[in-house]
């Protein structure tokens, strides 16, 4: 059945038919039209199922806070879920399916649970998941997560393209309508850079259908005229950016404001959504307010709609809801919609006015038309399933005896209007309650305040109450004017309301029969009884009744059910709405494509692989390499015939009997500069940096302020004023966080400077026997033992570079690390190959690197550390000072635990039979767990295959483990059993030091 209007429609072009599908029947609607203008225009009025109940529903609103109908969009790797077909433009071609249904949206099994709704009340699922205990994992636990959520999520990776845009303005203004574009216009006349934001497809809001039907004007304009004269100007301003299509999802601190702008929303397109990120010096909200919903028996019944949504699918869409429409309302605004309809050709058998002696043009001019008004009246009951078949009227002041039947196809209600206040709230702004108008509306002497203590969101329009066309163009300019100039909310006049009676539940005294069936959040199935038990199992709370009954917690997040949960709660406690609170506003305004958070940032552009200058080389001579942090690194240098272990084994005796280079080029390099720097280093390392010698080199350690390991590395001094501190290569940029929050947090006033200067610099680790001899072969600077020394480090030219040489180990052998300008670093490597080809010299990866340490006893950060481990659990007690009055983590290390004596310590592991020990496996202790598991006394923290000492060698952290070295334990093996390791000195090779020092 068609419902198209035969004229009328203000945003469709009849001459630009497009087809699409709804559950795979070909549909069709024109140029302008939504999704659901669409549908209803086709006669398709049920287009999801509730959550809880999956009770067919129909749209309820026009706009962005649609709870009822969303559908997926697309297919394959374009698909996408829970979209509101309210504000889903059409286009050719679009497929569309409904949701939460199965086999389909006119027979759905899940509807069974409305038949069992007297066992499935508020909060069920927290009482009756409970027993017996053994079904919550088969049986509970399985049911909950088939049901959970309404549309599904897409099988394929998404195929759109995202992109994310950084700006910044004087003045953001959030919404298009009159107020809006009052604002910009008023804000780029002073010269402020102006961007004004509208979610809509059009400027002017709602002043395109409501003006005509009142009259009213604008500057003396035709409402229609003055918004094409505003934004015509707005286009000539070059001050001004303006965009449609775009909803400010979030305000957050110092102006900080999120805004998706959707580029297209079905089908392929070069961009599907666009990230604004916006610092605004103020930020005006204009979004406008949301008429509010009454509850009343079958306020869902498909057909029941928002009485603002049934004239705008009238008058823009040129789409009837229904032949008979009766119209229920607390204020003025259901005139609007009755008057819209009768002219439209519709008939309106009865407009419901809760209030007596209601006067004014409006009410006159739908006397006019011969409307009947029943004063003192409201609904009892809505009859029909899958669409409205009559309404039963009752007197509002009384428990719902019925007066009279009325048979029609479609309700229109309005329970007055509710201004968006979302991004005033998100901001920090407060709320004051109005009683006159019935509507909590923004308190301009608590607003959200600045980084400067001033108030940096100004409201206007429908968003602060304004209740008329005047009052919002009034409202508009003058928070333009005052965001321009920097003003604040305080200065800025409350626009006038519209009295409202406070009518929340249809009649008043409506008897538990009657509020069992009134709907206050349609997608979750939150009934007025449901909110009324929760105020009587206890929960006063509003967010707790909130979250006990799940009101306010569907997509819409509560915009057409907080308020009317809100005054539900306050009259079952016995408190007034402004003692009963709100819940909290949190972004988005309304949900935003995931894809659009993440921008490119997917795939291999995710987290983008950062490459050394040496990068070139070690792909094209067969480099297996491992993710390290951002970084690649060579894991090995595999040969014909070898594998990645194997060729990590013989790495690691080029090494040890010859020469080995290393790209460390990833590994961190922070310089710390200035007067205050030594006492820096000293509070950010645990030992003593400030009495380091220039020229010389220190290990340290870096701690979080628990006494917890964060990092370690070399420290060279290079200068009476600054330090280059050495990191792992994952922790350079977190490092270089840690020292510039303490800094900038704690010790704001110390003259210290700090640069991550990693990727200015290659470095290349030559190590192994032939290591200085290596080097005297690139000439230009004396390596010798006596001209540089151990733990010492120099500049100087080698080779014709201009070169950084620190004299320092990681493998226990004779080894330098080269630094040279990044432009260099290849150039460096090349060299040393060459003039090392004789000497055996072999390129060596990170396992190499592993094992090397390893067979040293060098502990490795994230291998033996894991966020709780203590310097002193590693052995490394001799690098805390005990002299310094304090550093980072000093008091955390006092605490008792910290020192208990039962602690995991580092030991070496060796197994038996000599195999490799398995990392990670457990250490098995004796006893039993409380539960009845294994104890466990420790962990293998890092394994490998010695080719040095031919067997496996292992490091662990085992409970007291210096003190039992040459103990015999058990140690786990992933795939089960166990294997025999004996605690050994994790200082297998070189002891003494010759080979390092030689």
């Amino acid at each position: 059945m068609s419902r198209r209007l035969e004229t009328g429609g203000l945003f469709i072009d009849r001459n630009a038919p497009m087809g699409f599908t709804f559950d795979g029947k070909d549909r069709g609607g024109f140029g302008g039209d939504t999704l659901a203008s669409a549908l209803l225009a086709c006669g398709q009025l049920v287009m999801g199922r509730s959550f809880k109940y999956h009770r067919q529903r129909g749209p309820v609103s026009c706009g962005a806070e649609e709870p009822n109908a969303l559908v997926g969009l697309g297919e394959g790797g374009l698909f996408e879920p829970n979209a509101r077909a309210t504000i889903t433009p059409l286009t050719e071609g679009l497929r569309a399916i409904s949701q939460n249904r199965w086999p389909s949206l006119a027979f759905d099994i899940g509807a069974v649970n409305a038949k069992l709704s007297k066992f499935l009340p508020a909060g069920f699922y927290y009482k009756t998941f409970l027993w017996p205990r053994a079904f919550w994992k088969h049986v509970y636990e399985p049911a909950i997560r088939r049901s959970a959520g309404l549309g599904k999520p897409p099988s394929q990776p998404d195929a759109d393209r995202y992109e994310q845009v950084n700006t910044a303005a004087d003045v953001l203004i959030a919404g298009g309508g009159v107020a809006g574009l009052a604002a910009a216009m008023e804000a780029g006349r002073n010269g402020a850079r102006v961007i004004l934001m509208e979610q809509g497809p059009r400027w002017g809001g709602r002043a395109l259908i409501d003006a005509p039907l009142t009259g009213e004007t604008i500057d003396g304009q035709p409402a229609a005229d003055w918004i094409e004269m505003a934004v015509d100007t707005l286009e000539t301003m070059p001050n001004v950016t303006m965009r449609l299509h775009t909803q400010v999802s979030g305000v957050f601190d110092h102006g900080f404001a999120l805004a998706e702008e959707r580029c297209a929303d079905a089908g392929p397109a070069p961009v599907r959504a666009r990230l604004w990120r916006i610092r605004a010096r103020r930020i005006v909200t204009a979004q406008g307010a949301i008429e509010r919903p009454l509850a009343f028996a079958g306020n869902d019944v498909p057909g029941v709609m928002l009485a603002g949504a049934v004239r705008d699918y009238a008058v823009g869409y040129g789409v009837a809801v229904g032949e008979r429409v009766v119209v229920v309302t607390a204020g003025d605004d259901g005139y609007r919609t009755a008057i819209a309809l009768v002219e439209a050709g519709l008939a309106v058998p009865a407009l419901l006015d809760v209030r007596r002696g209601a006067t004014g043009p409006l009410v006159e001019r739908a006397q006019a038309l011969g409307i009947r008004i029943e004063e003192g009246r409201g609904i009892a009951h809505v009859s029909g399933g899958q669409s409205v078949t009559g309404v039963s009227i009752c007197a509002q002041d009384g428990p719902g005896e019925v007066i009279e039947e009325i048979a029609c196809d479609a309700v229109a209600m309005s329970g007055g209007w509710s201004p968006a206040v979302h991004l005033w709230s998100q901001a920090g702004g407060k709320l004051t309650w109005d009683e006159g108008a019935a509507m909590f509306r923004p308190d301009h002497a608590r607003p959200p305040t600045g980084a400067d203590g001033s108030g940096f969101v100004l409201p206007a329009g429908g968003s602060d109450g304004a209740a008329s066309t005047e009052d919002a163009l009034r409202s508009g300019a003058e928070a333009g004017r005052l965001a321009a100039e920097g003003g604040v909310p305080a200065d800025l006049a409350p626009p006038q309301a519209a009295p409202m009676p406070q009518v929340w539940v249809m009649p008043r005294d409506a008897g538990l029969a009657l509020r069992e069936k009134m709907w206050l959040d349609f997608q979750n199935d939150v009934k007025v009884s449901d909110v009324e038990l929760a105020a009587r199992e206890g929960y006063r709370s509003v967010e707790h009744a909130k979250r006990y009954t799940t009101l306010g917690m569907a997509t819409d997040q509560g915009k057409l059910s907080n308020i009317g949960g809100l005054a539900t709660l306050g009259h079952a406690l016995g408190e007034a709405i402004p003692q009963v609170g709100t819940t909290t506003f949190r972004p988005p305004w309304t949900p935003i494509i995931l894809g659009s958070i993440a921008g490119s940032a997917t795939g291999a552009q995710f987290q983008p692989v950062r490459r050394t200058p040496m990068q070139d080389w070690h792909d094209a001579n067969g480099a297996d390499y491992e993710p390290v942090g951002q970084w690649r690194r060579p894991y090995s240098y595999p040969r014909e015939g070898e594998d990645r272990e194997a060729a990590a084994q013989r790495e690691t005796r080029a090494v040890r009997e010859a020469v080995g280079l290393l790209d460390a080029s990833t590994l961190g390099k922070i310089v710390v500069k200035g007067p205050d720097a030594g006492r820096f280093m000293d509070m950010i390392y645990t030992n003593m940096m400030s009495n380091l010698a220039v020229g010389r080199c220190r290990y340290g350690l870096i701690c979080n302020d628990s006494g917890f390991l964060m990092d370690d590395g070399v420290v060279a001094r290079l200068s009476e004023d600054t330090w280059l501190c050495h990191t792992t290569t994952g922790g350079a940029e977190h490092i270089h966080a840690h020292m510039e929050e303490w800094l900038q947090t704690e010790w704001w006033d110390w003259q210290v400077y700090t640069a991550n200067l990693t990727e200015q610099f290659a470095q290349v680790v030559v190590a192994g026997p032939q290591a200085r001899k290596l080097l005297d072969r690139l000439g230009g600077m004396d390596v010798s033992r006596e001209a540089m020394p151990f733990m010492s480090w120099a500049e100087g030219s080698l080779h014709g570079f201009d070169a950084r040489v620190f004299r320092i180990s990681f493998s226990g052998e004779v080894s330098y690390e080269v630094s040279v300008r990044a432009s260099e670093g290849a150039e460096l490597w090349q060299a040393l190959l060459e003039e090392g080809e004789d000497l055996g010299v072999t390129p060596y990866g990170t396992e190499a690197m592993h094992i090397l340490r390893a067979e040293k006893g060098y502990v490795m950060i994230g291998e033996e550390s894991d966020g709780t481990i203590t310097p002193q659990d590693l052995n490394l007690g001799w690098a805390v000072s005990k002299k310094k009055a304090d550093f980072i983590g000093k008091r955390g290390l006092t605490r008792s635990h910290l020192a208990d004596p039962e602690r995991p310590r580092l030991v070496g592991l060796r197994s038996l039979d000599g195999t490799v020990i398995e990392a990670g496996a457990q250490v098995v202790g004796p006893g039993v767990t409380p539960t009845g598991q294994n104890a466990t006394e420790g962990r293998v923290t890092s394994s490998y295959h010695s080719p040095t000492f031919g067997h496996g060698i292992a490091m662990a952290l085992i409970r007291r483990g210096p003190e039992r070295l040459g103990e015999t334990v058990e140690v786990t093996r992933i795939g089960g059993g166990r294997q025999k390791a004996v605690l050994v000195d994790p200082v297998l090779y070189d002891a003494k030091g010759d080979r390092l020092n030689g």
